[in-house]
């Protein structure tokens, strides 16, 4: 009988304890801190397990994409990936300035782009010159400065035989001073004095032309 009551007691005891402690405030707060550990937890692994299903996705992705061809650069920048200020036609790679100079400067800077002043060969290449030149006056590399009424192209190329594109009436040589050549506003050809100040266009292989022809510049 004494034993029976002395574990009375003793339960009676334990649950005071139990309810003064679970009545304090850090109790509730040690509660909600376990169930948040416990979501943190649950949160983890979901996220672990798709952030491995979505990179096996993606594996799964690249592994059947088509290999990019070598070369692409090419393709997309025929003059060179690196000098996209150059527009490309027909084999041919073309500087447009942005500012004037005389024929001589003119000449000198394309030189020093490892090109030379525009040589116009055929009626598209003039085409597609006269769209990018219109309402502005550009050089070109053809000059009779050396002996006059001697056209010459700074290639050496034959002007006699060759394509030309003469404005009426011209070349006339104003007063003996009109020595070099300029795509008129309209993309005809007009002579004038060598220092009159004027855009310019620049001609080159493509890269993979040089390359080719390693002679030539």
């Amino acid at each position: 009988m004494d034993d029976d009551k002395a574990q009375d007691n003793i339960r009676t005891y334990t649950d005071r304890r139990w309810l003064r402690f679970s009545s304090r405030p850090y109790f509730q707060v040690y509660v909600l801190l376990a169930i948040s550990f416990l979501l943190i937890c649950v949160y983890f692994i979901v996220g672990l397990s798709k952030v491995s299903a979505l990179s096996l996705g993606l594996r799964e992705l690249n592994s059947g994409m088509p290999v990019l061809p070598t070369g692409l650069d090419d393709q997309l920048f025929p003059c060179g990936p690196d000098t996209r200020q150059w527009e490309y036609f027909n084999r041919k790679c073309y500087y447009f300035s942005l500012e004037t100079a005389t024929w001589m400067r003119a000449k000198t800077q394309c030189e020093e782009k490892q090109s030379q002043l525009v040589i116009i060969n055929s009626m598209a290449e003039q085409n597609f010159l006269q769209t990018r030149t219109k309402n502005d006056r550009y050089w070109m590399g053809l000059t009779d400065m050396d002996a006059e009424g001697v056209w010459r192209w700074v290639d050496g190329s034959d002007y006699n035989t060759g394509f030309m594109y003469w404005k009426p009436g011209e070349p006339n040589d104003d007063r003996r001073i009109e020595d070099c050549a300029h795509l008129w506003s309209n993309g005809l050809w007009n002579d004038v004095y060598c220092t009159y100040p004027c855009y310019y266009i620049c001609e080159k292989p493509m890269p993979s032309m040089t390359r080719a022809h390693p002679s030539r510049t």
